[in-house]
């Protein structure tokens, strides 16, 4: 008897369903997981809280706690871990208003620590459902991403952290943009107000300014700053790691091509990158300087952006954006040859390396 043969759209459709249930899955572990942290970290605090001498109790009662935790409950409750919990809680207890309560309080008195956390374990919603909130979490990140934000700034800390849960970052991610200074990068383009709408909404693309950062960095080519490289070099190299150049970029960029050629009166002329953008419904160019800017560079963007003003965008799209990369920007030129009212032609500098955050938040407080 032949082997009956399985249709493929059969089995992606199974494919699917697995790994969607994985994915949910994985999301209420992780959402039960952090919650739990919150929960831990409050009950300890509120512990601290009653002993007389506190600074000593409180060192005493997370030494005593690690140890019973851990002979419960395995690895995870070091000291330290604790520690973090604790800093969890005092970090977010103002801003997580949907947790009302502790469990203890919740499932009422003379309950243990360890009986706590392991009906938490069991149903990650009950805290929620017993206080009438809301049973889906207000902690959209892993413990681990918590970690690495309960010790930034408050401003700084909203901000990645919805950023981080936006755009699906990884903790490895989150960690390259902290260090790449993305958020005074994007500050330093902005008045005082829309600097706070950045840690309060988070990064809103809506007009090109926006989607502008100062400088861009570069460091995942790989390229080094005293070495000596072509415009072509550099192009290749930013194909080579597209996926990390369009991270940089921001939000909303799909690819179109390279060395994207345009023809009129029998000229050909290649446009460096070309990238189109879905949040500002535009294309954008990009053009790679390894020299000082000069005003030909900007006079050739400018001829780009009408082209494809005139020629390649749709009615309903909106006016094309062109970027001149420049390892060194001349402010001068870039006044004197755009018009005032410029919205579509930028000249931004890159580097190779990650930039001093104290420099750039010096210059932020400047």
């Amino acid at each position: 008897m032949p082997k009956p043969t399985i249709n493929n759209q059969f089995y992606s459709v199974i494919k699917t369903i697995l790994i969607d249930a994985r994915e949910k899955v994985y999301k209420s572990i992780n959402s039960t997981m952090v919650t739990t942290y919150w929960n831990i970290g409050e009950t300890i605090v509120e512990e601290e809280q009653r002993g007389k001498n506190k600074a000593e109790y409180g060192k005493y009662l997370l030494k005593y706690l690690s140890a019973k935790l851990t002979q419960d409950f395995g690895k995870g409750f070091s000291k330290s871990n604790l520690e973090r919990m604790r800093l969890f809680y005092l970090t977010y207890k103002n801003q997580r208003v949907t947790i009302a309560a502790t469990l203890s309080r919740q499932l009422g008195k003379g309950k243990s620590i360890g009986q706590t956390v392991s009906v938490q374990l069991v149903n990650p919603s009950i805290s929620q459902t017993l206080s009438g909130k809301s049973k889906e979490s207000p902690f959209k990140l892993s413990w681990s991403h918590y970690v690495f934000l309960i010790r930034l700034d408050e401003a700084e800390r909203r901000f990645y952290e919805i950023e981080a849960a936006n755009q699906g970052w990884s903790v490895r991610e989150l960690e390259r943009q902290f260090n790449s200074s993305l958020y005074e990068r994007l500050a330093l383009s902005r008045n005082k107000k829309q600097i706070q709408e950045l840690s309060e909404k988070g990064l809103i693309v809506q007009k090109p300014q926006e989607a502008i950062k100062e400088p861009y960095v570069l460091e995942f080519l790989g390229l080094k700053e005293d070495c000596s490289y072509s415009e072509q070099e550099l192009e290749t190299a930013i194909i080579n790691k597209i996926e990390h150049f369009m991270l940089e970029l921001g939000k909303g960029f799909l690819f179109v091509g390279r060395q994207v050629r345009f023809t009129f009166n029998e000229e050909h002329y290649y446009v460096d990158l070309v990238f189109y953008n879905r949040l500002l419904k535009c294309f954008v160019l990009i053009d790679l300087k390894i020299g000082k800017l000069k005003h030909q560079d900007i006079g050739q963007m400018q001829m780009y952006v009408n082209y494809y003003d005139r020629k390649i965008k749709s009615a309903d799209e909106n006016r094309t954006v062109g970027i001149i990369l420049c390892k060194e920007a001349n402010k001068s030129i870039v006044e004197f040859t755009l018009p005032k009212n410029n919205k579509q032609i930028f000249a931004k500098q890159y580097k190779l390396y990650l930039p001093s955050k104290a420099e750039l938040k010096k210059q932020l407080e400047e």
